[in-house]
């Protein structure tokens, strides 16, 4: 969903009549301010960007998901997908028999490992027809373990459907440090104070204050994985000083942002999942 007066970029997803083997990636770019119209196939997906940041709607809601953050779609779920900026991305079509009984859960935001987005590019540049008893089919076989063993991402942020909170979620999706209230919010958007405090409530289940603190927590995340200091982080996200977005962040994640950056730089080495609570 766009704001008033942007352009629309239509992305079309080649149609598909069935899956050709277990497992199919498909990489490609959807353009600024694109869309993908709402569609359903019979076969589970598994869709995240290796650059920029996506939108999916789904009958669960909507869900903003940044890079190297994947989104488990069953099959048969209809789903679109928007972005505001230009995005590079991943979409894993799979046979969801392939992973029995047990399935990521629908809709689950989960995190993609190094070794995950080197296998799935290198798999992206097979011939569709592949041999699934030879090499190929080997390392497809090792990308659906790897998906089994993803952890749920540790913070997640539902998007808004009003197109009023839209707007202020947006901002906040560029600036996430905004300091603005719904006071200030008000008079921008067109509706009262108390009209979108219960709207925030009804279409997220949080107040405008704890999304806008699960936003700037998963912004907190990538970047103090990205390798910027505590300090900067503190101040980009708007915090009134490093100590006070410490104690935010150790108090969601029971570990500080320090030991966090520390430990995701190990993992990124070693292929691990993140050691935080989900």
């Amino acid at each position: 969903m766009l704001l008033a007066g942007q352009a629309r970029n239509a992305y079309v997803v080649p149609p598909m009549a069935m899956l050709p083997r277990p497992l199919f990636v498909r990489a490609f770019e959807i353009p600024g301010n694109g869309w993908v119209e709402s569609h359903s196939h019979p076969w589970a997906q598994f869709t995240y960007a290796t650059a920029g940041v996506i939108e999916i709607d789904t009958p669960l809601g909507r869900h903003l998901l940044p890079p190297h953050y994947a989104m488990w779609i069953p099959p048969d779920m209809p789903h679109a997908v928007s972005t505001r900026e230009c995005v590079a991305f991943h979409s894993l079509y799979l046979d969801a028999a392939a992973f029995g009984a047990h399935p990521p859960r629908a809709g689950a935001m989960l995190c993609v490992t190094p070794l995950l987005r080197e296998l799935v590019a290198a798999t992206a540049e097979l011939p569709v027809d592949y041999d699934m008893s030879g090499p190929d089919g080997a390392l497809v076989c090792l990308i659906m373990d790897r998906i089994r063993r993803l952890r749920a991402a540790p913070l997640s942020v539902p998007m808004p459907s009003d197109t009023r909170l839209l707007k202020i979620a947006r901002a906040l999706h560029v600036d996430p440090g905004d300091p603005r209230t719904l006071d200030d919010w008000a008079g921008q958007v067109g509706a009262t104070r108390r009209t979108l405090s219960r709207l925030f409530r009804q279409d997220t289940g949080l107040s405008f204050v704890e999304w806008r603190q699960a936003l700037r927590l998963l912004a907190a995340l990538l970047l103090l994985e990205a390798g910027t200091a505590v300090s900067v982080v503190a101040e980009q996200l708007g915090y009134t000083s490093v100590s006070a977005f410490i104690a935010v962040f150790q108090s969601r994640f029971q570990v500080t942002p320090g030991v966090f950056a520390r430990t995701r730089q190990l993992e990124g080495k070693a292929d691990l999942p993140p050691a935080l609570p989900v």
